[in-house]
């Protein structure tokens, strides 16, 4: 019934598509001021807004694609320009004081998506779902994506005892590291997409 290398194909995809250990400074960049209990909501926020975006499109991901005549190398694109101008407040500095709204806004983007729930991961899910040709197979399937959810959660939940260690100058530094990582992945991403444009036209 449960087929455990549709399972481990998936998990393992998406671990790498999403990875864990790498969203851990972009996270703790983001999330740095807030009280520990704003963070924690935020990483719960998160996970659970990629995770509907993830399930919705697994669910309709083809049809809704078709529906708005976007293609993937276009979704590509645009999540790639949206996470550099989040690397660009990053690496310049220019995160203003947080409020409520903001706070629920990182959470929402860009963590939520394009950052856990961005292209790669939401083509994958789509392909998944499309060859899971029996109910066991849909069954690893969705195993999967919500067992990739909770590690993500998890991760994200402990990493703000590294807060703890770091103090204000740590995070300074975090910040930087997370821009220069968010704006390479973001650079890669537009690549990739701009890549598939050209070999599709």
């Amino acid at each position: 019934m449960f087929d455990v290398a549709v399972f481990g194909s998936l998990f393992l995809t998406l671990f790498v598509i999403m990875d864990p250990p790498g969203i851990t400074p972009i996270f703790l960049a983001l999330t740095a001021g807030r009280p520990a209990k704003m963070q924690r909501r935020m990483a719960l926020q998160a996970v659970s807004v990629a995770f509907g975006v993830i399930a919705v499109f697994g669910l309709l991901g083809q049809q809704i694609l078709d529906y708005l005549h976007v293609s993937v190398p276009a979704l590509m694109i645009a999540g790639g320009l949206l996470l550099l101008l989040i690397a660009l407040d990053l690496l310049t500095g220019k995160t203003d004081e947080p409020t409520q709204t903001k706070d629920v806004n990182v959470a929402l983007v860009p963590l939520g998506m394009p950052l856990l729930a961005g292209p790669g991961a939401i083509v994958s899910v789509i392909l998944a779902v499309q060859h899971a040709d029996s109910l066991g197979s849909q069954v690893s399937v969705w195993t999967a994506i919500v067992a990739m959810h909770i590690v993500l959660w998890l991760t994200m939940r402990y990493s703000l005892l590294i807060i703890r260690v770091i103090k204000d100058g740590g995070v300074v530094l975090v910040t930087r590291l997370a821009g220069m990582m968010l704006s390479a992945i973001a650079v890669q991403q537009i690549i990739n997409g701009v890549t598939q444009v050209i070999q599709n036209a």
